[in-house]
């Protein structure tokens, strides 16, 4: 550990220490192994979402073989995974590479300052409330895409006055029994998907009160391909096909519900009535405002919400709520929902980078003015990169992308002697959609604070692996738009002034 007077210098410092940040670390070991490196993380433990996280089911709603790493087979039975089998994972990935002695906890990243003369960036972490310095030549942000710190939190009217106990997801207490008791779960995203259906298997009853439906799809737990392929050949191999398997299955099913939305909204549609049966007024609980994956759809693994409900156990209510009283929720249509505990399920507040503040050459960054480049970095920002995965897909699909191609980046710098690499955009490079094209609530709420995408690459953001591979694998690094400076043992260079300027 590093006294506050002190600063270590490392070739590249990642920040966060999750599932993004170990594999990050992994891809640097075997695409760069010259590089020293640093892992910061602000908590106490490695695993990011999947330690913070501990309410009851937690689980991906990705399958395993798309959300698991390139390199790393997934080798359980269950395809969509419970939470603490996630983390597992995490740690054996950092445990099995030496990743976890990199890794300095308790580190909060606050401040990054990047300067041209030297082609390094000072951070600056928080460390048991005392300043802590590093220096690195290259910074990568995988310090996700929300706050930690506490989820989002709506006032309701009569919060007070309830007399039970009110929880948001992201602050699970570990004390709470929910056995035998009334559970109102506030919201209809993959959070409240997952946590009604586990609730109910020991509460008295689980209703799931939302204001607006969101699109359901069932789908087994277990792939039974995947396992009849871990039969037939090796674990990697097996593993390959099928990512490869999912992937496809998924750019397929993404396309289809663009090209023919209201075809793809009758199946999703008929899919559920078949599960809950003709007499469920799917049109009122299933049956969302926006065409699919306007917003991202809930995962529901082996019918286990609808066998709840079909159960009587778990019930959806749609609604608005008026108030909350000492027994529950007026809702303002008149009927009450009695409840011992609410769950509000309303969603996270996002965060860019963590929160941190950045300056280069000691002007301030404001990242809403900047355009995404290739969706892992930011015009005019040198040697800066962050993970950040598909909407539309598995997490770290993208992310193994972005740190193969960080290591590129890396490797070119090295042979070319240039210590600086600056996504710059020229003069018909112009802001044009938010970076997030998703009309969810907690998208809505904080993409203003988010850069924004132009209009064709590399500004442009794909949302397609296949495209995404090509480009990030086998594109030209040095591109044009990546401008390449700052010679070893050089002065200050103006390459990319020059182009700004032009």
């Amino acid at each position: 550990m590093t006294r506050a007077t002190e600063i270590e210098h490392f070739d590249v410092v990642i920040v966060g220490a999750g599932l993004s940040g170990v594999g990050a670390a992994k891809h640097l070991q075997d695409r760069s192994p010259d590089r020293t490196y640093v892992i910061l993380e602000g908590r106490a433990a490695m695993g990011g979402t999947w330690d913070l996280f501990r309410y009851p089911g937690i689980r991906s709603d990705s399958d395993m073989y798309t959300l698991g790493y390139v390199f790393k087979p997934w080798k359980e039975a269950k395809a969509i995974a419970d939470g603490p089998s996630i983390l597992r994972y995490v740690n054996e990935t950092a445990s099995e590479n030496g990743i976890d002695r990199h890794i300095r906890y308790g580190h909060m990243v606050k401040r990054a300052d990047w300067d041209s003369e030297t082609a390094a960036w000072t951070v600056e972490a928080e460390r048991d409330g005392a300043p802590v310095k590093f220096t690195c030549n290259f910074l990568f942000m995988c310090s996700g895409y929300y706050s930690y710190k506490s989820g989002y939190k709506p006032e309701f009217v009569g919060a007070a006055d309830f007399a039970g106990r009110i929880v948001h997801p992201q602050e699970w207490p570990a004390d709470l029994d929910h056995s035998g008791k009334k559970v109102v779960v506030i919201g209809s995203g993959a959070t409240a998907v997952t946590l009604v259906p586990e609730m109910a298997k020991t509460a008295a009853h689980v209703t799931m009160l939302q204001r607006s439906p969101t699109y359901v799809v069932s789908r087994p737990a277990e792939d039974p391909i995947a396992e009849w392929l871990k039969k037939k050949f090796q674990p990697m191999t097996a593993y390959r096909i099928t990512r490869w398997k999912n992937v496809l299955l998924g750019m397929l099913f993404f396309r289809m519900a663009r090209k023919n939305p209201e075809k793809t909204k009758d199946r999703i549609l008929g899919m559920v009535r078949e599960k809950l049966g003709p007499d469920y007024d799917v049109a009122t609980h299933f049956t969302p405002r926006y065409n699919p994956w306007d917003q991202r759809l809930c995962l529901v693994p082996d019918d286990d919400l609808f066998d709840a409900i079909k159960q009587d156990k778990a019930s959806v209510v749609t609604d608005q709520i008026e108030r909350f009283t000492a027994n529950g929720i007026l809702l303002k249509s008149g009927q009450t929902l009695e409840a011992d505990i609410i769950v509000t399920a309303t969603g996270l507040n996002l965060e860019v980078l963590g929160g941190a503040e950045f300056a280069v050459d000691g002007a301030p960054v404001t990242f809403s003015e900047t355009l995404s480049y290739k969706g892992m970095m930011y015009s005019g920002v040198p040697n800066l990169a962050s993970s950040f995965g598909y909407t539309n897909a598995s997490w770290t699909l993208k992310a193994d992308l972005t740190c193969a191609y960080v290591c590129r980046l890396l490797n070119h710098m090295t042979r070319t002697g240039l210590r600086q690499c600056t996504p710059v955009r020229g003069a018909a490079d112009a802001a044009g959609d938010d970076w997030l094209d998703f009309s969810s609530g907690y998208v809505q709420r904080s993409v203003h604070l988010f850069p924004k995408q132009g209009a064709k690459a590399p500004w442009k953001q794909h949302q397609n692996y296949a495209l995404d591979l090509l480009s990030l694998k086998f594109g030209k690094v040095d591109d044009g738009a990546m401008v390449f400076s700052n010679p070893i043992g050089g002065s200050r260079r103006a390459a990319v002034a020059e182009k700004v300027a032009a």
